[in-house]
């Protein structure tokens, strides 16, 4: 059955940096060609965690030195959505047009409406950038910046991470799906904006982009939504004796094991809370927790963690 799908790719799906980045693509896009050959249409959406915090970096870096301005974190937003589109929009003509496949592909600059009363403004906690020794980090402290320890990798910088609220393109994104084109869009979960009167008005945020996507395949009334991480299936017991990998989830399952705290906070615990939110949205709608090697088995219900009603 051919299925409408948001497709959220993980930072393993695009590298470290631009080398690493056109090698990890060409890799995603033969993947996402086997679900495209199947049928089905794809919206790919994907995350700018180490790319934002490069571009912030050089322009930070370059206007300490007087070349140019500090630029605005949703500036580096939609330069990281726009570069990153470029190498994915690449990767996936080529690996269609040597199938034979003949579809369009457009990335689409996209605009996330947040709260500008949202608490996650007093408490940054998005990681971005690379990663600093602890005695970088002090030092970076004492300047005033916010920077956390990230999951015993080092240090790196941290900016607030609001909930979407909306999609300025929504219908845009829509249109251009239902008219069978792919789209990759909500690039490293959109560009934070607030409404203020008729206007909007971009913020330093970051917002998660498996949130955005959640609220991205709800908007558009898609049928599934596929979050790629790094492991096949999602765990309970994670790292002990007696773990549990676990298949098909309802609902009432998985808000018992977050009641329990069996997923870490700063990992799992977003990805499995943005897929509830699109799977208790509406009867018949499925999220599937996977990696990207086996997405095309997850959509076919052969692995995978899936969450539906």
């Amino acid at each position: 059955m051919k299925k409408k799908i948001v497709l959220a790719l993980g930072g393993n799906a695009l590298g470290n940096n631009i080398r690493e980045q056109r090698v990890s693509v060409e890799h995603t896009a033969h993947i996402l060609t086997d679900l495209i050959e199947q049928g089905h249409h794809v919206v790919v959406t994907h995350g700018n965690g180490p790319q934002v915090g490069m571009i912030n970096l050089a322009f930070e870096t370059a206007g300490k030195q007087g070349v140019c301005e500090a630029m605005p974190m949703a500036t580096c937003v939609a330069l990281s959505q726009s570069y990153i589109g470029y190498d994915l929009q690449n990767a996936l003509h080529n690996a269609l047009q040597k199938r034979g496949i003949n579809k369009p592909i457009a990335t689409l600059i996209t605009q996330v409406v947040v709260n500008p009363a949202d608490p996650a403004f007093l408490n940054p906690t998005k990681p971005i950038g690379d990663f600093f020794t602890q005695e970088a980090a002090e030092k970076l402290i004492a300047a005033g910046e916010n920077l956390i320890e990230d999951s015993g990798r080092g240090y790196r910088r941290v900016v607030a991470s609001p909930q979407p609220v909306d999609i300025i393109e929504k219908e845009s994104i829509k249109a251009l799906c239902d008219a069978g084109q792919i789209v990759i869009t909500v690039g490293g979960g959109g560009i934070p904006v607030i409404q203020e009167d008729a206007k909007l008005r971009g913020v330093d945020a970051v917002i998660d982009k498996d949130w955005a996507s959640s609220r991205l395949a709800e908007m558009i009334d898609a049928d599934a939504l596929i979050i790629l991480t790094t492991v096949e299936k999602v765990a309970i017991n994670f790292g002990k004796p007696d773990v549990k990998w676990l298949d098909n989830l309802t609902v009432a399952e998985v808000n018992r094991y977050i009641a329990e705290e069996q997923f870490a906070k700063g990992s799992m615990l977003p990805k499995i809370e943005a897929a509830l939110a699109f799977a208790q949205s509406k009867p018949g709608r499925v999220s599937l927790i996977t990696k990207l090697e086996t997405a095309k088995q997850g959509i076919e219900g052969k692995t995978g963690t899936s969450i539906s009603l």
